[in-house]
């Protein structure tokens, strides 16, 4: 017979102790393990455990009992995606639903994960069978939610329950190509003595939901949680786990959702699609640059738009810069959008090799539009920002920037140069200031390069 044991976990990297510490020795946060019961047998075998554990990890990956067989030998057979609807859903996902893949949708509470969800399964179902599983609300909330989206609904099957074993009970019976779990942080796994939402419960499920997955070949869609610092809830083999991994994310007028990929097998990485929220549910933006430089005819000094890379497609936002002298005795530096202590960095490179001083000046910078940006081809753009608040000299509307700046002052190149050239041709940009490597091997009509290879080369620009 088991007997109770109590042990104590992680919640961030599922990390076991003995005993209760402050600190985890694995992923070094504080103040994240705590205690919970596990059942262990009360006197077994190394040799009984190692059968155990074998036994539930059979098939985890796949159809278990092929054996060895060499790596030419296995069939290379692609199987076909399932277009979601949404051009923007299937280029997260990197062409769309691929069969027995297990993707994780997380998000702040009415980001819209299951509006999404529920928008997407209504539009798979006039083509294949699907399943929506619910444990958060009920079959009428979810039924009038649907209803008042005006959703096709007569195709989609659908079940109230938390239970794993017997979700995966009604996907066997029902045998769908697409299972959507909402979410998988209600939902607990029989034998695992801890509560819904638990580290252990949360890890077992999806464990179990993934070895269904690839045992069935049904493309299963989880919704999980978020802490307050805008992370996957639960532990991270949460994200280990998974096929892909997605973040619906909130843009700072509420207006429009980023869907960004963080982990993606079955293609590229950092993928955004950005929807609109409206009051007939999400739509998608087929053209989100067009929102992000959505910008005033007279353009003030210190604004400027730039072409960053996200995922496969360029990109273009508008960065503003404030350089104002300061009113107390420390310069306040404040970026809203961008790496801070990348700012910090500019900031003295812009001293030392362009002979600009900003110690007596307050500094601000933002991304309008809410975006987050984290390569470094804003580096040269920012510094033209902060050039032309200086200076209270505006650059114009049509000018584009990209680059990457080096503590020796020298304008780096940046992947994908000719692309983003061509997204700011499209855009209707005239002028573009980039790395000298950067350079097209040919004129692009309508467009005038202007190359730099020093960071002192952008102060006759201004």
């Amino acid at each position: 017979m088991p007997k109770l044991k109590s042990i104590y976990i992680c919640s961030q990297c599922g990390a076991r102790y003995p005993r209760w510490q402050g600190q985890c020795r694995e992923c070094g946060a504080w103040n994240t393990i705590s205690e919970t019961v596990d059942a262990v047998e009360s006197s077994p075998s190394a040799g009984s455990k190692a059968v155990v554990n074998a036994f539930k990890l059979s098939g985890f990956a796949g159809q278990s009992g092929t054996g060895v067989v060499s790596l030419n030998e296995i069939s290379l057979e692609k199987r076909p995606r399932l277009p979601s609807g949404y051009a923007e859903f299937d280029r997260v996902l990197g062409g769309g639903i691929v069969q027995g893949s297990v993707v994780l949708i997380g998000g702040n509470p009415g980001a819209g994960k299951s509006t999404l969800l529920l928008q997407t399964i209504c539009k798979l179902s006039a083509r294949h069978k699907v399943l929506y599983v619910t444990g958060e609300e009920s079959l009428q909330q979810v039924a009038l939610r649907a209803g008042r989206l005006g959703l096709p609904s007569d195709q989609v099957r659908i079940a109230a329950e938390t239970s794993i074993e017997k979700i995966c009970t009604l996907a066997v019976s029902e045998k769908p190509e697409v299972l959507v779990v909402d979410s998988i942080q209600v939902t607990h796994v029989q034998g695992v003595e801890s509560a819904p939402g638990s580290v252990s419960q949360v890890r077992e499920g999806a464990a179990a939901l993934t070895q269904f997955a690839k045992k069935s070949g049904i493309a299963v869609f989880i919704v999980g949680h978020v802490t307050k610092d805008g992370t996957l809830a639960g532990p991270k083999i949460l994200e280990h786990c998974v096929d892909c991994s997605v973040i619906l994310e909130v843009g700072s007028d509420q207006r429009f959702r980023t869907l960004r990929c963080h982990k993606n097998r079955f293609g590229a990485v950092n993928e955004i699609g950005v929807f609109a929220m409206t009051d007939q549910g999400m739509r998608e933006v087929r053209n989100p640059s067009a929102i992000f430089l959505n910008r005033q005819q007279e353009v003030a000094a210190g604004s400027l738009a730039m072409v960053i890379w996200e995922g496969t497609r360029p990109l273009l936002v508008e960065l503003q810069a404030l350089v104002d002298i300061t009113q107390y005795g420390n310069p306040r530096r404040l970026s809203l959008g961008t790496d801070q202590n990348r700012l910090s960095m500019l900031l003295s490179v812009l001293h030392r090799h362009a002979g600009v001083e900003l110690g007596d000046y307050d500094v601000f910078v933002n991304v309008v539009g809410g975006i987050r940006v984290e390569e470094t081809a804003s580096d040269l753009p920012l510094i033209m920002a902060l050039l032309s608040s200086l200076r209270n000299r505006h650059v114009d509307r049509r000018t584009i920037a990209f680059g990457e700046i080096g503590l020796t002052g020298e304008v780096r190149p940046v992947p994908s140069g000719q692309e983003r050239l061509n997204e700011a041709v499209k855009q209707g940009f005239v002028r573009a200031v980039i790395p000298a490597d950067n350079a097209p091997p040919k004129s692009i009509p309508g467009l005038d390069v202007v190359t730099v290879k020093r960071v002192a080369d952008l102060l006759p620009l201004i």
